[in-house]
């Protein structure tokens, strides 16, 4: 039994590290998607002018936009999405 449990504890030593590493990238997509929606969802924006990337919870959004009010909209929209943790608004108003 004790070999058993050695062997499980030290495969999840192993495997740790690896699923930490994969794990932002699929969450990072999911917030991707979710922030692009609210863009999409949202009259006040032009979603096709704005790009979005994420990475470990920070969103970045770049692209071209009618006003300051489309920018700061967009800044919004991405902050409702749960998992965001801060947005860097890249975006450039006409």
């Amino acid at each position: 039994m004790h070999k058993y449990l050695a062997a499980v504890a030290a495969l999840t030593l192993v495997t740790a590290p690896a699923w930490a590493s994969d794990h932002h990238p699929v969450k990072d997509s999911y917030i991707t998607a979710k922030v692009k929606a609210e863009l999409i969802a949202d009259r006040d924006t032009d979603a096709d002018r704005i790009h979005v990337t994420t990475r470990h919870g920070i969103v970045t959004l770049r692209g071209v936009v009618k006003s300051t009010a489309e920018k700061d909209k967009a800044k919004r929209d991405a902050m409702k999405v749960d998992g965001v943790r801060g947005v860097r608004n890249e975006l450039h108003a006409r």
